[in-house]
């Protein structure tokens, strides 16, 4: 980045970034650590309700990005020594700091849908995609 005609970068944790926009990206960047983030935000979460919530991401990915985030000190495990064996997950008080990011991120996603698409029912959409198929 430039400011006052020197270019600068940031050092974090020993790696360089252009720009804060990176910094912020390298934590929540790509399709699938908001979406994970948002359904931890107001309580913890096992790995079957987050796979749950989210349909369209496959385990392997969801665990990958449950791993990020726990490496980048943003979400946390606890696991409980039972039969059969139960871990949830959620926000450290670090990762508690992007609640206000995430929302509103998901109100500008929440504004272009209403003003440019439109919501249905999930099950009216699969309706329609069948009778589409079938003609």
């Amino acid at each position: 980045m430039l400011i006052n005609n020197q270019e600068k970068l940031f050092l974090l944790n020993g790696k360089e970034y252009h720009c804060a926009m990176d910094i912020t990206m390298h934590f929540i960047g790509g399709k699938w650590k908001t979406v994970v983030l948002w359904y931890l935000r107001n309580n913890k979460k096992r790995f079957s309700e987050l796979k749950k919530l989210i349909p369209d991401i496959t385990e392997k990915m969801l665990s990958l990005q449950l791993k990020n985030l726990e490496n980048d000190g943003i979400v946390a495990r606890k696991h409980y020594p039972e039969i059969p064996p139960r871990v949830e997950y959620y926000l450290t008080d670090f990762g508690k700091t992007l609640i206000p990011t995430l929302e509103e991120i998901a109100k500008w996603g929440r504004t272009l849908a209403e003003t440019k698409g439109k919501m249905v029912n999930k099950q009216e959409k699969k309706k329609s995609t069948a009778n589409k198929k079938v003609l």
